[in-house]
């Protein structure tokens, strides 16, 4: 097996062809199937890796090169029209060109053009003010960032084989992220229907399932699926599904943090540990497996198993 620096340069050389790819192709339709197919990772997880390595999701990265191309383009080529160079820069149109230029530097693209250059600079600087980490290049994360994602959370990971598990569930459709009483509300109800039928013992098991990466799927449309293991003799019915979840190899990391720190071990695992290991992810949905009660926890902390479907690099 390959040794960790050179697995994880593996990981920086299929993200560097990303972005060069993006750079070459700006005026272009740019889908995530595309760009996965460039950097050769699974489609369904392409999308955390970038953001974990690159400290911004893909859409950001590629709206962002967008529209700094077009910002220089309004200042070297006077002659051309607004409309022209957004088209140029891989917008649909001038209106949702109009947007992004004002929302990225704060004023029209004509009144960009009048600016003198300091005041450019001065318009740059309040962007960026408080956020410079947001845009940091990739090498940066390839090595104090990587420090920071792997020191800030203890993990305990572990690729090991498992079992295709049998899961009924309680579906959500629509935004979750940092949604504490929502899923205190999902599986409330779901406890309510496992009760009765004798599924809420010791051994029980608690997984969230993510379907769909919320960096790439509108928020309304996102889907998860809270769930017990069951066995196949247990039946369901109404909102109450079953599923099987899929067996195989899985990097499985198990973190102890407070219940705003998923995101953070999210990147601990698909940012810090996964390029240093020699998988890369696999097609497949994602889960957390809950490994306690936080409510009684003497600290309140979750302990939690990440579990994401791996292949080799």
């Amino acid at each position: 097996m390959p040794a960790e620096g050179e697995n994880r340069a593996e990981y920086v050389a299929r993200i560097n062809r990303v972005i060069d790819f993006v750079e070459a192709h700006l005026n272009e339709e740019l889908p995530l199937d595309r760009l996965a197919q460039v950097a050769c990772f699974s489609p369904f997880h392409f999308h955390r890796i970038f953001s974990a390595m690159m400290g911004e999701t893909l859409q950001r990265f590629v709206q962002r090169l967008r529209l700094e191309r077009a910002a220089a383009q309004l200042l070297n080529d006077e002659k051309r029209s607004v409309t022209e160079i957004a088209l140029d820069t891989g917008f649909a149109s001038s209106a949702t060109f109009a947007r992004a230029f004002r929302n990225e530097f704060g004023m029209s693209a004509t009144d960009w053009r009048k600016l003198d250059d300091a005041d450019r600079k001065m318009s740059k600087t309040d962007r960026n003010d408080g956020k410079a980490a947001t845009d940091a290049a990739l090498y940066l994360h390839e090595t104090e960032g990587r420090a920071n994602m792997t020191n800030a959370l203890k993990a305990e990971v572990e690729v090991k084989e498992l079992v295709p598990q049998r899961v009924a569930y309680l579906r959500h459709v629509g935004p979750y992220q940092g949604d504490n009483a929502l899923f205190g509300q999902l599986f409330g109800k779901l406890a309510m229907w496992a009760g009765p039928r004798g599924l809420l013992g010791p051994s029980a098991t608690f997984v969230s399932v993510y379907h769909d990466d919320p960096g790439i799927t509108d928020q309304s449309k996102l889907r998860t699926s809270v769930g017990v293991a069951v066995g196949g003799d247990v039946e369901v019915d109404g909102e109450i599904g079953a599923m099987v979840m899929a067996g195989g190899k899985y990097a499985c990391a198990r973190f102890r943090i407070d219940a705003n720190q998923y995101p953070d071990a999210w990147n601990a695992l698909m940012g810090g540990w996964l390029p240093d290991s020699g998988y890369q992810p696999a097609d497949g949905p994602p889960m957390e497996r809950y490994l306690n009660q936080p409510d009684k926890d003497p600290e309140g902390k979750h302990e939690v198993e990440i579990c994401v479907p791996v292949k080799p690099l």
